[in-house]
């Protein structure tokens, strides 16, 4: 595509010159830069995109969009904020492709990748090929793509969703970060759902205050559109137990569809019955009450499947097809994931890192502790510094042993994020073990039978973030060569 044509949907700009490249790549990282490049000049929060323009230029850009002037050999786009015209040039490069596909969004603080691999699941068995976009990476067909950000950039999302289209994938579902919402990331995806799970504190390094935070997830449901259309229905799915919902409720023109526990709803679980073995409940809709039974543990368990099912009902999936699926779905990665290595105690991987998700994951150990509850739980660097001795209060409620130890401490001193944790606990007790190795293995040597071992906070990652530097870590695999030293084998 030449550049006059990329640019053709930009309502407001000035081109420093009138050439016109061929376009054959759109980039924000300069490193990554080839010739034929139209690179666009970020300011983020970090670093100023405008910095790097020379390099690109070097590199081969064959043009450039910004927002102040440049010095230069190739042409320059001045607009008044790249970020935009990166998501509207992206979706129009790219052909509009969420057009072409049945689009599902789900925010919330807690329960979004869940939610996504649990849609995906359902749809795929039903027979509508799906893509997933999310913390785990970009995966449809038997592609997976790896990506930096639980929602990447606008012209990361509309390469995928052409790629998805080209290869016959009929919808999508993806998670939505409040980052991505708040910086325009999703901007020109044609959304059908969006979800909404829970609102809990998390990200206030990011957001001022949780009103900012709650804001910031209700675009999503105000970026539904105001219009209504018999040929391309949009719908808000929303947690009926969240009080969050209620401002999420003015903010959309969609239908709304409601799920919930507590408190009435067009899907509702009744009757729950949690095990070690897994989970059982009454879904009770207008159609009637169905019994369903599934391995996924835990009342949070119960609305991450509720609100999938939900969706997929909109979809016109049929009751009995989403009960079927669902009792099949082993787990997600690093989601309430056990570490099996023949020992007589469990252990368990999750990836709660709010001290809400921590809260639902011990509540749902207590319901079927034999032995003690023994938590292993740290905060990472450069993050929301209020949420860290909340963290803690809440594992020594919960717990009967708690060790208080590092979790991606990026450039920040983990004694630093220790203390702070410790000050939502003294006079409690507890450990305080730094390394986080060491602390898992700590935990797996002072596990008795029947003990449960909780390790929070990093789930399916398979690192450390040390510095700037990603260290090769997965608790995992760290619990189990500890299980393996000590039962000797």
């Amino acid at each position: 595509m030449k550049l006059n044509e990329c640019i053709n949907p930009l309502l407001n700009y000035k081109k420093s010159n009138d050439h016109n490249p061929d376009i054959l790549r759109l980039e924000i990282d300069s490193r990554n830069v080839e010739p034929n490049t139209l690179f666009f000049c970020i300011s983020g929060l970090q670093l100023d995109g405008h910095k790097f323009a020379a390099e690109a230029a070097k590199r081969g850009a064959a043009a450039i969009v910004a927002e102040k002037p440049l010095e230069v050999n190739v042409p320059v786009i001045y607009v008044a904020d790249s970020r935009r015209a990166l998501a509207i040039i992206s979706d129009y490069y790219y052909g509009q492709p969420s057009h072409n596909l049945h689009l599902i969004g789900v925010t919330g603080t807690n329960g979004k990748t869940s939610i996504t691999h649990i849609i995906k699941a359902i749809q795929d068995d039903a027979g509508v090929s799906t893509g997933l976009v999310g913390t785990m990476g970009i995966r449809y067909n038997d592609k997976l793509v790896p990506v930096n950000n639980t929602t990447p950039e606008s012209f990361v999302l509309q390469k995928a969703f052409r790629e998805m289209a080209n290869d016959d994938v009929a919808s999508a579902v993806m998670e939505v970060s409040s980052h991505a919402l708040h910086q325009g990331r999703v901007r020109g995806c044609d959304f059908n759902i969006a979800v909404f799970t829970n609102l809990t504190q998390d990200h206030l390094d990011y957001h001022p205050t949780m009103k900012d935070y709650l804001y910031a997830k209700g675009l999503l449901f105000s970026q539904l559109g105001n219009t209504y259309d018999t040929n391309h229905v949009k719908a808000a799915v929303l947690n009926q137990d969240d009080a969050a919902s209620e401002e999420y409720k003015h903010m959309t023109s969609a239908s709304v569809f409601t799920y919930g526990i507590e408190n009435q709803a067009d899907f509702r679980a009744e009757n729950i019955e949690i095990t070690s073995n897994g989970t059982q409940f009454d879904l009770v809709t207008r159609d009637g009450r169905f019994p369903v039974m599934m391995k996924l543990i835990g009342k949070f368990s119960v609305y991450n499947v509720l609100a999938s099912m939900l969706t997929c009902f909109i979809k016109g999936i049929s009751i009995d097809s989403m009960i079927h699926t669902v009792q099949h779905i082993d787990g997600i990665d690093g989601r309430f994931e056990t570490v099996q290595g023949g020992q007589p105690f469990t252990v368990i991987v999750d990836y709660s890192h709010t001290a809400d998700s921590l809260e639902n994951a011990l509540l749902t150990i207590k319901e079927f502790a034999k032995g003690r509850v023994i938590t292993v739980v740290g905060c990472g660097g450069d993050r929301d510094r209020t949420k860290r001795p909340v963290m803690a209060k809440t594992a020594v409620k919960y717990s009967d042993l708690t060790v208080l130890t590092s979790d991606n401490p990026r450039t920040e001193d983990p004694e630093r994020i220790l203390m702070d944790m410790e000050a939502g606990v003294r006079g409690a007790s507890y450990e305080k073990i730094v390394d986080r190795s060491e602390a898992i293995n700590f935990a797996v040597r002072e596990a008795e039978d029947h003990d449960i071992i909780l390790i929070a906070g990093k789930g399916h990652e398979t690192y450390q973030i040390m510095g700037t530097d990603k260290i090769d870590f997965d608790d995992r695999k760290v619990a189990k060569n500890a299980i393996k030293e000590r039962l000797g084998s």
